[in-house]
């Protein structure tokens, strides 16, 4: 379908956070169950020797732009479920290479960023990634691994490249399987989309902190009256879910909002052509 780069005002940033929720509400179990069948096939495809850390990274644009697929049916009051993962590689092969080369590139690119911050660490932040992976740890190891040499350095190089990293696949997967774009224009395109709402995405993530944040002192609180202080660690598990689940539905109205692709078609100045 044809897509429009449509202006984005900062105010849409916060917006974008409660239509996600409201979204969410329509089908939570749905929704949480999807982000549960990533997560059970993700721990699956760990499993394979050196291998397995690349597939995870490199299925993360499908878990995006399935997520979007998932959110767009929910819309339109369709159905959600685990096959829209895939439903996009089911479109025509032009497509389909495209959206796979994109999963090899952001998967070798954030791969890199790993190895790096890991390096630039002496091997501390692999050895934190493992560490924090099995779920719950003694916190004086988590602690231990943090006062080393480099940790600091590399946790704000993983973060900060990560973020770049991020930008011009933001988009990409979508504009790919609803616009037809090839790799190189949908990154560029994305990139482009990114930078012209930066209003808008630094009140989204701003948003998200402050989501995270209140959940976490309203959990704190709640059970501390309680007399229940460690069920508030407990909470986060499913918080978790939910919040991810919340998130990557999210990301469809920040697409929506810049591209069109869902919301009714503006005309006149308020667009330029892409």
């Amino acid at each position: 379908m044809p897509l429009l780069l449509k202006p984005v005002e900062a105010s849409r940033g916060t917006r974008w956070i409660g239509d996600a929720f409201r979204l969410f509400a329509r089908k939570p179990l749905a929704f949480t169950a999807l982000f549960a069948v990533f997560l059970f096939s993700a721990m699956v495809v760990s499993l394979v020797p050196l291998l397995g850390s690349v597939v995870q990274m490199m299925a993360l644009p499908l878990l995006s732009l399935g997520f979007m697929v998932a959110g767009q049916s929910a819309l339109l009051d369709g159905p959600v479920h685990p096959r829209q993962f895939i439903e996009p590689l089911r479109g025509d092969p032009a497509r389909r290479r495209a959206l796979l080369t994109m999963c090899v590139v952001y998967g070798v690119l954030a791969m890199s960023i790993l190895m790096l911050a890991d390096a630039v660490s002496g091997s501390a932040w692999g050895r934190l990634q493992v560490l924090m992976a099995k779920g719950e740890v003694a916190q004086p190891e988590v602690d231990a691994l943090l006062s080393e040499p480099g940790v600091g350095t590399a946790m704000i190089l993983a973060v900060s490249l990560g973020m770049l990293l991020s930008v011009p696949f933001w988009h990409a997967p979508a504009l790919v399987h609803w616009g037809g774009q090839g790799v190189q224009q949908a990154l560029f395109s994305s990139t482009l989309a990114v930078w012209r709402s930066k209003g808008a995405f630094i009140a989204y993530a701003a948003g998200w902190v402050g989501v995270v944040m209140l959940f976490g002192l309203l959990a704190a609180v709640l059970f501390a009256v309680l007399g229940m202080p460690q069920m508030a660690g407990v909470l986060g598990v499913p918080a978790g879910l939910v919040f991810s689940a919340v998130f990557y539905l999210s990301v469809l109205f920040t697409f929506n909002d810049s591209f069109g692709g869902g919301a009714p078609q503006p005309t006149g100045a308020e667009v330029e052509q892409i």
